[in-house]
């Protein structure tokens, strides 16, 4: 491995840590295996902290392919709580609306996924990092500020139902999708397409282009890999 060079790592991130936490982790194990200061590493694509799988992270000259790789398809296992909402669209927030559910059946739901394949129109949620006035949405939305967002034209490939639960309301979704995607926002979309509402109880991405969560490394066993790996050391000039 030739880490200046440029390396792409896969990791699998763990849940209850950001992506930029996953990062630093790795990136102080690689400094401290090569002796530097601090390797230069980036990441191609953010999951949520409550969200687990594929975290693509390009160390030195690699980081100049970030774009090439954000712009790679992108499959997610979620699971939606259908008949509430919360602020966030997942667990982060306590729930704050109920609905209805009576009517829905997997008919009905069948029905409305279609409604989202193709090219969509979709509104980010506010607790997220877009930038609106060079500040991050959730920052003023934590500060109790209202916050406008624009919708993004977006593509979706794919969405397979892979369980609905009528007892307990929750349904398995996979998603298929293009950069830029918010599964969060489609959970809300879809409960409100059904006259009702939804939030995330689980996210998995399972797939970034040809990366697999099933070929990604753990986080928490990271150290006995690297220290298994040829690395290539940094040149350092000769002191007279």
């Amino acid at each position: 491995m030739n880490i200046h060079q440029g390396e792409i790592i896969c990791i699998d991130k763990p849940y209850e840590i950001t992506s930029f936490g996953a990062l630093a982790r790795v990136r102080y194990l690689l400094s401290r295996r090569l002796g530097v200061k601090r390797v230069k590493i980036g990441h191609a694509g953010t999951l949520d902290p409550l969200a687990t799988g594929v975290l693509v992270l390009c160390t030195g000259k690699a980081t100049k392919r970030i774009a090439e790789l954000q712009a790679h398809t992108k499959e997610y296992v979620a699971t939606l709580q259908l008949g509430a909402t919360t602020p966030s669209y997942d667990m982060e927030h306590p729930v704050n609306e109920t609905f209805e559910t009576a009517h829905i059946t997997r008919e009905a739901i069948d029905n409305v996924l279609q409604q989202f394949v193709g090219e969509i129109q979709q509104v980010p949620p506010t607790y997220s990092a877009v930038k609106v006035n060079g500040d991050r949405a959730y920052d003023l939305r934590r500060k109790g500020k209202d916050v406008e967002l624009a919708p993004k034209t977006l593509q979706i490939d794919e969405i397979e139902v892979l369980n609905f639960d009528p007892s307990l309301m929750q349904l398995t979704i996979r998603v298929v999708c293009g950069k830029g995607t918010y599964i969060r926002a489609l959970a809300r979309d879809i409960g409100r397409a059904l006259n009702s509402g939804a939030y995330l109880t689980a996210l998995r991405r399972t797939r970034v282009g040809d990366v697999r969560v099933e070929n990604c490394l753990q986080l928490d066993t990271f150290k006995e890999w690297l220290d298994q790996q040829d690395i290539e050391m940094p040149h350092l000039e000769a002191k007279e």
